[in-house]
């Protein structure tokens, strides 16, 4: 029959407390054991005195008959000074999976990428931003009308003066249109 020292749970809902027993290994964790021989309460503080009680001597003869503690007993055993227990390794744990490691390089790269560009974007000097072809034609023919409505509004008959301002308005904005256009389409 394979004997184990193991936690046997008791306590209500969320308020654990455990034995320790010596059992069967074939029977329930709740079950039916062959020895108490300590208790475990998880509530109270880990420097409290009464958190693990263990009767050493029965632990050292079940162990020389050949039960097998649990880890969580095993850890209990080696803090009284029972049985020494190795410490444990498992490096690969907490390694992430396959997916992860992808998704981690994939945002590195566009974190790599937006600093490059963010560095090219200091480097370089700020383009001066120049208002569309359509914008600046459209300024210009409000200017032409505003003036032609000025210089009308001030005569009822316009004066050579007021004629000769409006042509030279009128011949800048359509110079100036194409020149625009460039722009916008290089």
């Amino acid at each position: 029959m394979a004997v184990s020292i193991r936690l046997s749970r008791g306590g209500s809902k969320k308020r654990p407390y455990y034995r320790i027993v010596v059992a069967d290994a074939r029977s329930p964790r709740d079950g039916n054991f062959i020895e108490k021989i300590g208790t475990y309460n998880p509530l109270l503080a880990k420097d409290s005195p009464e958190r693990v009680k263990l009767d050493a001597d029965r632990a050292k003869h079940w162990l020389s008959v050949g039960a097998q503690p649990t880890d969580r007993v095993a850890r209990f055993l080696d803090a009284a000074g029972v049985k020494e227990r190795a410490a444990r390794n498992n490096p690969k744990k907490a390694e992430p999976g396959e997916k992860a490691k992808e998704r981690a390089e994939e945002k590195a790269e566009k974190l790599k990428a937006a600093e490059e560009a963010a560095a090219e974007a200091a480097a370089a000097p700020a383009p001066v931003e120049e208002p569309a072809a359509e914008e600046v034609a459209a300024e210009q023919a409000e200017t032409v009308e505003v003036a032609a409505e000025a210089i009308e509004a001030a005569t009822e008959e316009p004066t050579p003066e007021a004629e000769a301002v409006a042509e030279a308005v009128a011949e800048e904005a359509p110079a100036a249109e194409p020149a625009a256009e460039e722009k916008a389409e290089g």
